[in-house]
């Protein structure tokens, strides 16, 4: 299996190359060969365009009658592909290029028409260098003042874009410190600004709050004695300051109800009458005193209760009044 793939072949001992036979072809012996088109054209018949680059199937043939240094010329057929006309073409060495033949006129040839002509210009100043020296020089000359030229012309666009292009790189690294300095400064002073309003709003904030909390507190301790009872009164000392004020008005407009000035005619001592007169006329005495003095104890003692009940009817009236502000405190 290793020998499959040998190229090698045996050759005989006795084999000899000279008594193989060679088939006679003829010279203008044509080659099926699959080309593309070397340049853009269009077909002469129809008016089609092919383009360079599309793909034939073409005949090859050498030609006969032409050759250049030696080198062969190859010539190839091919059809439109709409008519089908035959169209040829074949190589130009010369030139590394093709040359249309027959069928066809070859497009865009501006770039390589300017090539011919800059080519023949110069063969022809050549050929009167080489017949003509002086025409040399003056060649030579020419060709100088123009080099002169193209060079002080350059010299002269090169000094123009250095004016109009020039470029102070010191200056513009420091345009763009100083503007970031000044970003940079911006900024802080606008955190600063920032700051100082947050801090004026939680002061205000505070201050507020210290505000509120000083009046609750004022307010707070007030609250239990407008509970007081009605009874309360008679503790001068035990009186808060707003019940006194209240009470100072009241004596004010309808007259003072409450004091030891008033309650100490509520209290009488009571005499011991005498059990052992010494006579008959002191009885009497007595018995008379002691009318005169039932009498004005009597009158005494509707006063005082006349005085008791006006005092318990003005001390259920207060109580009524300090009820109502309590309500109405609370």
């Amino acid at each position: 299996m290793s020998e499959r793939k040998v190229l090698n072949k045996y050759y005989p001992p006795d084999f000899d190359p000279s008594k193989i036979p060679k088939l006679k072809l003829p010279k203008d012996r044509q080659y099926v060969v699959r080309l593309m088109a070397p340049f853009n054209m269009r077909c002469k018949t129809c008016g089609e365009y092919i383009y360079k680059g599309k793909k034939f199937n073409a005949r090859k043939e050498t030609v006969q009658s032409e050759s250049y240094l030696g080198l062969p010329i190859f010539r190839f057929y091919i059809k439109c592909t709409r008519c089908l006309a035959e169209i040829t073409f074949k190589t130009d060495p010369e030139n590394t290029d093709y040359a249309m033949e027959h069928g066809a006129t070859r497009n865009f040839q501006a770039e390589k028409l300017l090539e011919e002509e800059e080519k023949r210009l110069q063969k022809e100043r050549e050929d009167e260098e080489l017949n003509n020296p002086m025409k040399v020089l003056e060649n030579r000359t020419k060709d100088s003042k123009l080099e002169m030229e193209v060079l002080e012309n350059l010299q002269e666009l090169k000094e123009l874009n250095q004016r109009q292009a020039h470029v102070d790189f010191e200056s513009m690294l420091q345009q763009y410190k100083d503007y970031e300095e000044e970003q940079k400064r911006l900024a802080l002073e606008e955190d600063e600004r920032e700051m100082k309003a947050m801090l004026e709003q939680a002061q205000g904030r505070r201050l507020l709050e210290d505000s509120d909390s000083d009046e609750e507190s004022a307010e707070a301790p007030a609250k239990p004695f407008l509970k007081a009872k009605p009874t309360d009164i008679l503790q001068e000392d035990s009186e808060p300051q707003a019940k006194k004020q209240k009470v100072e008005s009241w004596e004010r407009s309808i007259g003072k109800l409450s004091g030891k000035d008033v309650l100490s005619g509520l209290v009488v001592t009571k005499k011991k009458p005498n059990c052992s007169p010494a006579n008959g006329a002191g009885a009497q005495n007595v018995l008379g005193g002691s009318g005169v003095g039932s009498q004005s104890t009597e009158a005494g003692d509707s006063s005082r209760s006349s005085g008791s009940r006006m005092l318990g009817s003005s001390l259920s009236l207060l109580g009524a009044y300090s009820d109502s502000e309590d309500s109405k405190s609370d």
